[in-house]
């Protein structure tokens, strides 16, 4: 059971970075689809918090190690793309 909450709590940042990068460079824009980014940019942000709960739920399951390092790779994207954007813009 800890297994299965660890796994699924670490594909949700995955999920959620990968939908909220999608979504940014997608042509539609809404006040629904700027609502979307903004809560898949928050989950994607925190992966660092999903790998350490995985960490700690199950501490020698491979697969919940691997989507760690993917939750930490999806912080980091959230992070590069507002750091690009704000290099964009000049600030």
């Amino acid at each position: 059971m800890k297994k299965t909450i660890a796994i699924i709590l670490e594909i949700i940042p995955i999920i959620s970075a990968v939908t909220a990068i999608t979504l940014m460079f997608m042509s539609l824009d809404n006040q629904t689809v700027r609502g979307v980014i903004n809560v898949t940019t928050v989950l994607g942000f925190f992966g660092f918090v999903a790998f350490i709960i995985g960490r700690i739920l199950e501490k020698k399951d491979k697969a919940v190690f691997i989507l760690g390092i993917l939750d930490i790779v999806a912080t980091l994207s959230i992070i590069g793309i507002y750091v690009l954007a704000i290099f964009s813009f000049g600030l």
